[in-house]
């Protein structure tokens, strides 16, 4: 007897994204992929749906002193400060390589101290053909006098979402803070501004103490909080935005297996970025795409495009 060809074909991973087709849901989160090309002695990183670069701000930062890296049980915090050469720097310098090794659309993750800033730095990159999205980074609990101070009120997030939106064609996808009481009013001011997605979550704020110095580990005191202990509050907020707005949804928060994408993608997210695993395990990702084909037969799921949202049936 002949083979059923229908029944034989492999489940579809591809996905969509504000417009654009992905090979697969999965992008490595901006600050654990550095851009791009450090990975790609280590594996082909084409694999990837695409991947959000090292957050870029208008000018060189330093970051914030050290320590900045702590563990704790099911995740880490870290207080990095949005470390990173400056926009002209990654032009002539980084995207140069990036592009040597990476042959998709990559998602430029950008952030800033004002609104002029997040435009500036918008406009700079704007003209890179390779750069497919724009992800705005405004929820960074690791710096002062930016990032996550305008991530925590609706019409700051509004404005940042506004400025970014009239410099640039490109799809605009703003990052949120989980560290709000009500995550939906920040991404419905974010959608009525012009954002085109939403990429949710950033890290929780949280901090560790030695108990031999008495003093808190880090010395920026609080970090990001991330990692497999902070899943179930991601999920909860992408099904909470993915009900308050009309926009695509991008899931982030403890995902570390084929599983969890699909559990996110259930929630409402259209793609999935993988963060803290990429420093536990660099082939982290890698490994999380080639299961997805299997996991989905497990489950019988055909195409990841008919299950987005189905928990909300």
């Amino acid at each position: 007897m002949g083979r059923d060809l229908k029944n034989d074909r492999a489940p579809d991973i591809s996905a969509e994204l504000c417009g654009i087709r992905l090979d697969n849901p999965v992008i490595p989160a901006s600050g654990t992929f550095g851009f791009g090309y450090e990975f790609s002695e280590l594996y082909d990183i084409n694999i990837l749906g695409s991947f959000s670069f090292k957050g870029t701000t208008k000018e060189k930062r330093f970051g914030n002193p050290t320590p900045r890296i702590a563990e704790c049980a099911e995740g880490m915090i870290n207080a990095v400060g949005l470390q990173n050469p400056g926009v002209e720097d990654v032009l002539l310098h980084e995207i140069p390589k990036l592009k040597e090794v990476f042959k998709k659309p990559v998602m430029a993750n950008i952030s800033g101290f004002s609104v002029d800033e997040y435009a500036y730095t918008c406009q700079r990159l704007d003209a890179e053909e390779q750069i497919g999205w724009f992800e705005v980074n405004i929820s960074c609990p690791n710096v002062h006098g930016g990032g996550m101070s305008f991530g925590t009120d609706p019409s700051a997030a509004a404005k940042v979402t506004s400025a970014v939106r009239k410099v640039t064609g490109k799809p605009v996808i703003v990052k949120l803070s989980p560290n709000v009481t009500d995550i939906t009013e920040i991404a419905k001011a974010c959608e009525a501004a012009g954002a085109d997605g939403i990429s949710l979550v950033n890290t929780l704020l949280g901090m560790r103490i030695d108990l031999k110095t008495k003093k808190p580990v880090i010395a920026n005191r609080m970090g990001g909080f991330s990692g497999p202990a902070i899943k179930p509050v991601a999920l909860r907020m992408v099904y909470q935005v993915y009900d308050a707005v009309k926009i695509p949804v991008v899931g982030m928060g403890g995902i570390r297996s084929a599983e969890d994408v699909l559990e996110f993608m259930m929630a409402g997210a259209s793609a999935v970025e993988v963060g803290a695993a990429n420093l536990v395990d660099p082939y982290a990702c890698k490994k999380i795409i080639e299961s997805l084909p299997g996991v989905m037969e497990k489950y019988n799921i055909k195409s990841l495009s008919e299950i987005v949202g189905i928990a909300h049936g």
